[in-house]
């Protein structure tokens, strides 16, 4: 995208509050508006694509179906295996979900 035009891009009738916010949180990560909002932008960007994609899976019927809690069962097994095999015991400081 080196080469690409660039495309600008131009926002009406955004109140001062949501200026106000935006431009302090783009302060605080030392960005400024414009990039901060370019990140937004092109985060969003990527997000329609990885649902586009998630769409492209829905209705499969391979078997690889299984319901949110075993899912979460699956991953704190896991995770209880990886902790083991670093050395922490379940519930100790420092561990990360």
């Amino acid at each position: 995208m080196e080469n690409a035009c660039m495309v600008a891009l131009q926002i009406r009738d955004v109140p001062d509050e949501v200026r106000d916010i935006l431009a302090e949180r783009a302060r605080q990560l030392g960005q400024s508006l414009q990039g901060y909002l370019l990140e937004l932008v092109k985060s969003e960007a990527e997000r329609a694509g990885n649902v586009a994609l998630l769409q492209r899976f829905e209705g499969r019927s391979d078997g690889a179906e299984s319901s949110m809690s075993e899912t979460v069962r699956e991953l704190d097994a896991g995770r209880a295996a990886r902790d083991a095999g670093l050395g922490h015991s379940p519930g100790a400081s420092g561990a990360t979900a």
